[in-house]
């Protein structure tokens, strides 16, 4: 019989076993070595953030003033101006986008978590799967042959559709497991009450994970927010502020890219000071949508 064997009998008839103290401290040695060996990645990957958000905090906190956020791009080369039209651009980019993702994306997270265990559920998820998959920019490069070129024009409507494509499988995983956390006697009261299927879908199921499709969308604009590759191909930039869907639009992404390859300080200033922006608006977005999703767990 195996000494685990013999302690588990013991213990059972009352009569515990002295365990050897060599054996003890062997075990509590192996404990902190196995701790200690865990602890180490944790603690390079929150040096190597922190590091990276002081970086972005001390440099990008000396760009905020008034004119940074109400004043759009000077000319190349002028000081002074801001990033007001990227900050609007990217507003409304990401409205327009989780506007057009958002309908989708719970249809087609209700029909795979109301039908599971169907070949055409089974294909639809293996296909969402794998669109989480594809490179951003490959996202923009298609887009730009269905829209951009048929409308002879870069548009904030293009960007947003770009960023929509990006968002919508991510949306969906997320939203399909949300409502498959909804219990089952939810779905089988409905039912013997004798209401159809997709009633007590949007009746009953849908209500009940509210909580959770304002999470998975608050964590999808986030992490479309900081997108640069598609709109490269789609929106395009412009240093104007502009409203129009139709024409080309900034956002923060784009100008952060544009700022820090100029040969210009006060430009390289400025992408420091977006890229804060962007970094506040991901954190503060990402921590408040896992707040609600602990506490509704």
């Amino acid at each position: 019989m195996s000494r685990d064997a013999i302690a588990r009998d013991a213990i059972s008839r009352g009569n515990p076993i002295k365990e050897d103290p060599k054996l003890i401290r062997r075990r509590r040695t192996k404990n902190k070595a196995f701790a200690v060996a865990l602890a180490i990645p944790v603690i390079l990957v929150l040096i190597v953030l922190g590091h990276m958000l002081v970086t972005i905090a001390v440099n990008g906190l000396k760009a905020l003033n008034i004119d940074f956020f109400t004043q759009a791009q000077k000319p190349f080369g002028d000081p002074g101006g801001g990033v007001a039209n990227a900050i609007l651009g990217s507003l409304i980019v990401v409205g327009l986008a989780t506007m057009l993702s958002l309908p989708i994306s719970i249809l087609a997270a209700l029909y795979l978590a109301e039908n599971a265990q169907k070949k055409l559920a089974k294909l639809v998820l293996v296909l969402v799967n794998a669109l989480q998959g594809i490179p951003s920019i490959i996202v923009g490069i298609v887009i730009y042959t269905w829209l951009v070129i048929p409308m002879r024009g870069f548009s904030a409507f293009s960007g947003s559709v770009a960023l929509a494509f990006i968002m919508i499988p991510l949306l969906t995983t997320n939203m399909r497991e949300v409502f498959a956390l909804v219990p089952g006697s939810y779905r089988e009261a409905a039912l013997s009450l004798g209401v159809p299927q997709w009633r007590t879908a949007f009746g009953v199921i849908l209500p009940a994970a509210k909580q959770g499709i304002l999470s998975a969308t608050g964590l999808g604009v986030a992490r479309i927010a900081g997108e640069t590759a598609p709109l490269l191909f789609t929106a395009f930039g412009s240093p104007y502020i502009s409203t129009a869907l139709g024409k080309p639009i900034s956002a923060l992404p784009l100008v952060i890219y544009e700022y820090i390859k100029s040969p210009y300080d006060d430009w390289h200033q400025k992408a420091w000071g977006a890229a804060f922006i962007l970094v506040c608006f991901v954190f503060v977005m990402t921590v408040s949508m896992n707040l609600k999703k602990d506490k509704q767990a």
